[in-house]
């Protein structure tokens, strides 16, 4: 049981640190940053300039 404990430990540690590298990696870095500017679109301003109700 011991054993099955430990390479249960040891595999979500190789996935936890996968999911880290994938997400920290310079090729996701704009695709994030596009997504942490959703919430600061104002599309009421957008519609207002472009003359849309």
């Amino acid at each position: 049981m011991d054993a099955f404990l430990s390479a249960w430990t040891v595999m979500a540690a190789v996935i936890f640190l996968g999911v880290a590298v994938w997400a920290y990696s310079a090729a996701r870095r704009q695709e994030f940053d596009e997504a942490a500017r959703i919430p600061l679109d104002d599309d009421e301003t957008d519609k207002l300039e472009n003359g849309v109700r």
